[in-house]
Formats: C-alpha cells, structure tokens, sequence
C-alpha cells in the first residue's frame, strides 16, 4: 500500500527514494572529506565559489530541457535569499569550520541537520513530532556530545576548535531553516528548475566574498589533486541535490532527512583512509548513538505522515 507523503503525495517508490536518499548522504560525506583535502590550498568562500559554479551548471542543462517555469515576482526575492543561505552561507561556514574540525567529527556535528529540522517544523506546526522522533533527536544530540567529548575539557587553548565547531552547527541550523521555508516554493514550481535558480542566486552572493579573498585577482591555483577534488565537490553538490530533491519528491521529509546522518559514517572512514584522522573510542561511542538514533526515527508508524 502506498504512503501518504508530502502534500498528499503518494510513495509509490518508497526503496528507490530510500536509495536516492542514501546516495546524497554519502555525497555529502564524501564531500566533507574532499573539503577538508583541499581547504588548505584555497579559502573558504572561493571554494564554495567554485563548488556552486559547477554545481549550477550540472543542474543547467536538465533545469533548461524540462523547461523554465515563470516565477511570480514576490516569490523571486524569497527563493533567491533562501538559495544564498542555503548554497552560500551555509557552505560558507561549513568551509570555514571544517579548518578547524577533522572531517569526521564536522560531519557528525552536520548530521544534526535533518533533527534541526524536525525540532524547527514542529515549532512552526508544520510536522508533528513521534516519541520515537523525540528518542531519536536524544539519541543523536548524546551522540554528538560523546563525538567531541576527548575535548570538552579543553576549553583553554583549543577555542579555534569550538569556532569551527559553532561554524558547522550554524551551518546546519542554516540548512534546516531552508528545508522549512522551501515548502511553498517546492510546491508551487519544479523542484529542479528551483534549486537551479537558488544555487544561481548563491553564484552571485559568493562573488562578492570570494572578490575579497582575491579569487578574480588571478587564476585559481590548485595542484592536480586539488582541481580534481575541486571538481568532485562540485558535481556531488549537482548530482547530489537532484538526487536529494528526488526522493523528497517519492517520500516524506522526515525519511528523506533523517539519512543525512549517514554521512558522518562515510567522512569518517574516507577520512581514515584519505587524511590519516584518527577515530578514537568516544567517537565511535557517538556514532553508535547516531545510528541507534536513526533507528529510532525510523520506527514511525507506515500510514501516518508527520
């Protein structure tokens, strides 16, 4: 039996978008680590800068062969301020607070993102919150304080770490706001032709920071690595969005949402693996909180929606 989902909408393709989920998870994971593989040759709004040019131009193509919907004039203003929160800001402080946080750890502290979501809707009466959400929202925010517990007693000497950490929570807390206020706009025109027009508004906001660090003063110069992480981040923002924006479009915001928290399971082990970041017990502790967490949230009854 379908599902009701967003809107009425019935999940017909309750798997495939479980998958698509799955897969933009991994992509934002993968990307954190690349993130943090290539900060050092770069600064934070040029990266995000080059992020989104080629994120935008994936999306072109698709966005302009489905057709391009007239969008109201005071509906313009909002999408684009909510694509520059959501594809600048955000990615701006993640940036900027990954210098500071090892992958793994500035991933997991992101994966807050779909909770900050669910706590935000439900303020807003938009979603209604299960015991098994609430469980699952305990679970994760214990999670995280056991991933960063080796340095709560570092408050001397380690405030550049608690910068990049408040960096990347705001982040998120930036990216659980826009998945609130999109619903309208995602209601009203496609999804694709609307992330490709936000991502665009984000281009033309980081112009102006990236002009600051001296990006248009010559030719971005990476190594041969870096342009290819460069490039990575770029089309995994693309490819992922859409895919992201897809399962949205095949199930609930909830279920969708709730595998971002897969991605710290994947910067984790890619950071291993990549950037020799070690992975010490208190962090697996808080990964196992995460993912019990996860489970958690899931255990929501098939016919209800919210």
């Amino acid at each position: 039996m379908a599902e009701a989902g967003p809107g009425g909408l019935a999940v017909d393709k309750p798997w495939l978008a479980a998958g698509a989920a799955a897969v933009a998870a991994f992509l934002v994971g993968a990307g954190i680590v690349a993130t943090r593989f290539v900060i050092e040759e770069t600064q934070p709004a040029s990266l995000a800068l080059l992020r989104y040019v080629i994120g935008f131009f994936c999306l072109l193509g698709p966005a302009a062969m489905t057709g391009w919907p007239r969008f109201d004039r005071r509906d313009i203003g909002p999408i684009a301020v909510l694509g520059i929160v959501q594809f600048g800001v955000l990615i701006a402080l993640l940036n900027y607070g990954l210098q500071f946080v090892p992958s793994g750890r500035g991933s997991l502290i992101f994966a807050t993102f779909p909770f900050l979501t669910m706590i935000l809707a439900a303020l807003l009466g938009i979603e209604r919150l299960s015991r098994a959400k609430f469980l699952g929202v305990g679970l994760t925010v214990i999670g995280v304080g056991l991933a960063l517990s080796p340095k709560l007693g570092a408050a001397v000497g380690g405030g550049e770490h608690w910068i990049g950490e408040l960096a990347i929570f705001a982040s998120a807390l930036c990216g659980a706001a826009c998945s609130v206020f999109y619903r309208p706009y995602l209601r009203k025109y496609p999804t694709l032709q609307v992330s490709a027009f936000a991502m665009l508004a984000s281009v033309a906001f980081l112009a102006i920071p990236a002009a600051l660090e001296g990006f248009f003063d010559e030719a971005p110069r990476f190594s041969p690595e870096g342009w290819a992480a460069v490039a990575f981040i770029g089309v995994s923002s693309g490819v992922g969005y859409y895919m992201w924006l897809w399962a949205l479009g095949h199930t609930t915001p909830t279920r969708v949402s709730i595998f971002l928290a897969l991605s710290p399971i994947t910067a984790t082990v890619l950071g291993a693996l990549w950037l020799s970041e070690g992975i010490s017990v208190a962090f697996l502790a808080g990964l196992a909180c995460v993912v019990l967490g996860l489970w958690a949230a899931h255990r929501v009854p098939r016919g209800r929606v919210g």
